[in-house]
């Protein structure tokens, strides 16, 4: 058996972790919104049209934070649409994903879902079709208490008490030429700098989120960083980040070596976030939202069918990527990587929710399942919190066609708020187990006491609504003879271990 090595010392630490880390993304697209996380009809729907089944696993999965209305849909979107009464909204055209919105869910239906699941909202505003009034406007409209316009009509449409959301972002992904109104750097920069002080005035307890360059090897990227912050670094709070992973190559080794490009681009981001605050000279630090994380390529080229095949439908089933065992290990060590930078990602959500590249899927009127992507998730948002250490690890390294130097074992720490220890790690190696030895000498006598393995022998194994516990975590003996760790091939672990005082 191969072997590896993890040292942990207890003053070794990168940084208290945020638990905005664990958020989700409900998009208008697909059938996230509509049939995904409401559908009325349903027998388990509640009084809303929300479905029960669904915001069980949401809380499950325990997202602090919820991004909502886009992504792409934003662009486009009149806020004003999805107030008042639901006979009375107006249908609109949605030319990010080629659909028609009905506008029945708004923003009081998803406040009232994010109350139900235990999360707040981290609400997008429109700056590629609209500007700073209407950004401003959408925040006294959720926020200011009463008095004005804005404010009263929300009294009068519901709700009496101000939402008080936090989050906002500035946009979607403004560099992309998808985008409906993309903008130059410059040209952005500067919106949402009048964006940000013109919200603030509003209501100065919120954080703005600037959009980074939509993707690492965008042609903007880095150079769209540098310049929209020096437009207006002193009136946001995080810059966004989106990257999504793919094996589109059918290369198992490469595809996961890959992992290593969102710790590349987290670098990167950063250090452009730096370099601006030593330009001018300024002593707030910026950090990350990566509030656009997951694995998405298995619907691409059926997506733009369904869209030529329904021209402006509504929930339409797009970007349903069914997520096989190997995107599971993938997803373990996208959380893994954000971990380890603990000290500059703040917040994190895994885009979507359900039903559009989801880690859940339900059928319209039917069942609910979770996805093979579901289970790290739901391990690092359950154990995952408290401080992020910072680990030496010794192990082999190998190369594929497009990596060099690749961890064999990709792993994360966290000292939890009980007193636990909880190691995430994964074994990239595809055919040998690997033999971990901790030591924690630092942390007195300490015990293993679970150890939680996600491996199948299938990498393109898959969970359905007919068998859902295809590729399912299961607990295995915590420690071979010689008190190390075995991680099978290929697999994701969780390992829990109990510091005795």
């Amino acid at each position: 058996m191969k072997k590896a090595k993890m040292i942990l010392e207890k003053d070794f630490q990168i940084s208290p972790i945020d638990n905005r880390i664990y958020g989700a993304f409900v998009e208008h697209l697909g059938r996230c919104v509509y049939e995904g996380i409401y559908e009325p009809g349903h027998p388990l729907a509640d009084e809303q049209g929300f479905r029960k089944d669904v915001m069980e696993y949401v809380r499950k999965w325990n997202p602090s934070v919820v991004r909502y209305p886009g992504g792409n849909f934003v662009s486009g979107f009149k806020w004003e649409d999805s107030i008042g009464p639901v006979d009375q909204r107006p249908k609109r055209l949605d030319l990010a994903w080629k659909t028609t919105e009905t506008n029945e869910i708004g923003i009081h239906e998803f406040y009232d879902w994010t109350k139900k699941v235990g999360a707040k909202p981290m609400y997008a505003v429109n700056l590629g079709t609209r500007g700073a009034l209407e950004a401003k406007e959408v925040v006294e409209y959720c926020n200011h208490a009463s008095g004005t316009y804005l404010s009263d009509l929300r009294i009068k449409n519901g709700a009496k008490d101000p939402f008080d959301i936090k989050l906002w972002c500035l946009g979607n992904e403004m560099d992309h030429p998808n985008q409906t109104g993309q903008k130059t750097a410059f040209e952005y920069g500067r919106l949402a700098n009048e964006a940000a002080k013109m919200m603030k005035r509003v209501d100065d307890t919120i954080e703005t989120v600037v959009c980074g360059s939509t993707y690492y090897y965008s042609p903007t990227f880095a150079e769209w960083e540098f310049q929209v912050l020096n437009e207006c670094y002193e009136n946001v709070d995080y810059v966004s980040s989106h990257i999504y992973h793919g094996n589109f190559t059918n290369d198992t080794a490469d595809y996961l070596a890959g992992a290593s490009m969102l710790d590349d681009y987290l670098h990167a981001v950063i250090a452009a976030c730096d370099a601006v605050k030593g330009k001018k000279h300024e002593k707030k630090t910026l950090n990350v939202s990566l509030d656009e994380w997951n694995v998405w390529y298995h619907s691409v080229e059926d997506d733009e069918k369904i869209k030529q095949q329904s021209p402006w439908g509504t929930a339409l089933p797009i970007l349903q990527d069914v997520y096989n065992f190997e995107d599971a290990l993938m997803v373990g060590m996208t959380l893994i990587s954000m971990l380890r930078r603990a000290d500059r990602v703040k917040i994190g959500c895994m885009a979507q929710l359900v039903n559009v590249i989801a880690p859940m899927m339900t059928r319209k009127g039917g069942g609910i399942w979770a996805q093979t992507t579901f289970y790290p998730l739901i391990q690092a948002s359950t154990y995952g919190r408290g401080i992020s250490l910072l680990p030496q690890i010794n192990c082999d390294r190998y190369d594929t066609l497009t990596y060099t130097d690749v961890e064999e074992v990709k792993a994360a720490a966290v000292l939890n708020d009980d007193g636990h220890i909880t190691i995430f790690a994964v074994n990239r190696n595809l055919k040998d187990d690997i033999a971990m030895n901790l030591d924690l000498r630092s942390f007195g006598k300490t015990e293993v006491i679970e150890h939680s393995v996600l491996h199948h022998d299938d990498f393109k194994a898959v969970n359905t609504e007919a068998n859902p516990n295809e590729v399912v975590p299961h607990n295995v003996a915590p420690t071979l003879e010689d008190g190390a760790i075995k991680l099978p091939a290929a697999s994701w672990n969780m390992i829990r271990i109990k510091i005795n005082q």
